[in-house]
């Protein structure tokens, strides 16, 4: 009875707690699954609350983006301007090294205003042909200093014509005259003093056909300029004018291109200075060493701005090439103190395979390959030489503005009408003698292929590239058929 008792009791008690075990037992998964599905309840408000906080984060945002957005415009805008102003330095080098092919620009012929046929020169449409006889207005203007209007140019005539995206080119163009429009701007009257004029109708006809061909070479000189050379200091330094000589009476500034008529431009200004009473009396030597000139760079700043600003500024130019030549003969093929220790031992020491003694010693027998060698190495073993020398580089045409630009190949047509506007006496003419080596033959365009006939086609792809702006400048055609 005791034991059934005890087992009862035991029953009672343990009962609830065995079904309590069970239960708890049989629930566990139960509340593992709703833990899981508690955990993934909260790891989505946390999400929800972050993107709720993120949405805030870009309303403040968005309130500072207009300043953000406003400044990249601002700063784009900029660089797209600076861009534009500078995208013409992909295409040329202010100072090319030797051998540099251009591209991208192509190298076509231009037409000038003027174009010379069988009868003379073409005035442009639109223009009397009949030159007014009197008051022709002088067609050599001053400078405005330090005025750097680089206006558009049309081409030059008798030079190779390039396109400079305005003006199509047609063989035809290329007949352009030899010597090139002239500065006929109405605006200015010529400083210098009683300004000549025409005698007969004739001549007052040739004074008008020079006039334009003069306009037409400023013209496509501001144009090459404005294209090319946009970017160059637009400072005046004593060393841009160092190569110019002053005429103070007659107010010229004519810059000295050797191997372009130099001397004998130097004898003019000598005649007009009283320093002569004619030009076929003053020598050689007392033409270049005698010191008689002055130049430009010699007077203080006032005195440099005031005549670039009121005086004639004269350049004359020949075709680079044949210049090229004319120097090596001058200074190579002939006895020269100064040119063949200086330049000719270095050229020789460096470019001619088991060189001799003699000519180590003396630097006489420089051949033209060797000095072409010479030019064409960026790592030339002695400088550059004025005789040389791009005259773009020489005489700084896009920052001087020059009024007057004549040729080589009409040098005396040319310099006689400049002389006569300027009101120089008219007994003195420019001089046509040869007064270094008068007997050696003249320098042309045979010539200067029989020596370039020495190079390879490479070699005179080179040296056109090397004077490639004095060639666009002052409007040259191409020397070579091969060349492109």
């Amino acid at each position: 009875m005791s034991c059934y008792v005890l087992y009862c009791a035991c029953c009672y008690i343990l009962c609830p707690v065995l079904s309590g075990l069970t239960l708890s037992l049989f629930s566990l998964p139960r509340q593992q699954s709703e833990l899981r599905q508690d955990s993934r309840m909260l790891w989505v408000e946390c999400r929800i609350v972050d993107a709720l906080r993120g949405r805030r984060r870009m309303r403040a945002t968005a309130v500072k983006l207009p300043c953000s957005f406003w400044f990249l415009l601002l700063f784009g805008a900029g660089g797209l301007v600076l861009f534009i102003h500078l995208q013409d330095l992909s295409e040329m080098v202010q100072q090319q090294a030797p051998g540099v092919k251009l591209r991208g620009t192509a190298r076509q012929s231009r037409e000038a205003l003027c174009t010379q046929d069988s009868e003379g020169v073409r005035v442009s449409p639109g223009q009397d042909q009949r030159p007014a006889v009197e008051g022709l207005t002088s067609p050599i203007p001053p400078m405005q200093f330090p005025a750097f209007q680089w206006t558009r140019h049309s081409a030059t005539p008798g030079s190779r014509e390039q396109d400079m995206g305005s003006l199509r080119v047609t063989k035809r163009h290329r007949k352009l005259l030899k010597t090139s429009p002239v500065v006929s701007n109405n605006s200015h009257n010529s400083s210098s003093s009683s300004s000549g004029s025409p005698d007969s109708p004739e001549e007052s006809w040739q004074w008008h056909r020079l006039s334009h061909i003069q306009e037409a070479r400023r013209r496509l000189m501001k144009e090459v300029c404005a294209k090319y050379k946009s970017s160059i200091s637009r400072t005046i330094t004593p060393h841009h004018v160092s190569r110019i000589y002053v005429e103070d009476k007659y107010k010229l500034l004519y810059c000295e291109v050797p191997k372009a008529g130099c001397s004998n431009w130097k004898r003019i200004l000598m005649v007009l200075s009283g320093l002569a009473s004619s030009t076929h009396e003053i020598k050689h030597d007392a033409v270049h060493y005698g010191n008689h000139l002055k130049r430009l760079d010699s007077f203080d700043r006032q005195g440099i701005t005031q005549r670039l600003e009121t005086y004639t500024k004269v350049l004359f130019v020949r075709e680079p090439l044949e210049r090229l030549v004319s120097a090596f003969r001058d200074k190579f093929e002939n006895p020269n103190t100064y040119y063949h220790p200086v330049f000719g031992k270095p050229i020789i020491s460096k470019y001619r395979v088991n060189a001799s003694k003699v000519a180590l010693r003396t630097g006489s027998g420089v051949t033209f390959q060797e000095f072409m060698q010479y030019l064409l190495d960026v790592h030339r073993p002695v400088g550059m030489d004025i005789h040389w020398e791009p005259t773009s580089q020489l005489c700084s045409p896009c920052l001087l503005d020059y009024n007057f630009i004549g040729k080589f190949e009409t040098m005396e047509e040319e310099a006689n009408f400049l002389l006569r506007r300027t009101g120089a006496p008219h007994n003195l003419t420019f001089p046509s003698f040869k007064d270094r080596n008068p007997k050696a033959e003249r320098t042309s365009t045979h010539l200067t292929h029989r020596y370039f006939a020495q190079l390879s086609t490479s070699e005179r792809q080179r040296a056109y590239d090397f004077y490639y702006m004095d060639y666009l400048m002052f409007n040259y055609s191409k020397p070579f058929k091969d060349l492109y």
